[in-house]
């Protein structure tokens, strides 16, 4: 197995929403209703605003032996709007691989806190990696209400 991150390019866009509904309806279903995970990830989407999302968060890829198993993106405010891994991938150290990538751009970045709301699968992997829950969270999606958590860490600045 060969693990690769880049850069996100134009072309990836079909490929991370598979991955997007991958880990929303194959791990996330741990923790969420069948309704709940439908008005989370639908089939039907608006391909044109998902294009426009991820070209303007410009996330990280990983690869794994060629194919697209996770991406994950940083913000400037330090904010981690998307993190997802496929579900066929899932514990095989993408996500580790991810948040290593999102560590590394936020210090070179001079970003000091990272923060993300963190759906209640997702949330046993962000405190491995640091975070702490600042808030429990109720949020609508498509008529649907999902429990998750705004999760953040401080990270150290280094002086030169």
């Amino acid at each position: 197995m060969t693990l690769h991150l880049r850069d996100f390019r134009i072309g990836d866009e079909a490929a991370l929403r598979a991955v997007f509904h991958s880990s929303v309806h194959q791990l996330a279903c741990k923790n969420y209703s069948p309704g709940q995970l439908t008005a989370w990830g639908p089939l039907q989407h608006d391909a044109a605003q998902w294009a426009a999302r991820l070209r303007g968060n410009q996330p990280f890829v990983a690869e794994i032996d060629g194919c697209i198993a996770g991406f994950a993106d940083l913000q400037a405010s330090g904010y981690i709007d998307h993190f997802f891994v496929t579900g066929a991938q899932a514990g095989r150290g993408v996500g580790a691989a991810l948040m290593g990538r999102l560590h590394q751009s936020a210090g070179s970045r001079g970003i000091t806190r990272l923060f993300a709301d963190v759906s209640l699968t997702a949330e046993p992997f962000f405190t491995k990696n640091g975070f702490v829950v600042e808030a429990r969270q109720q949020v609508q999606v498509r008529g649907a209400v999902l429990a998750n958590a705004r999760m953040a860490k401080a990270l150290a600045v280094c002086q030169s």
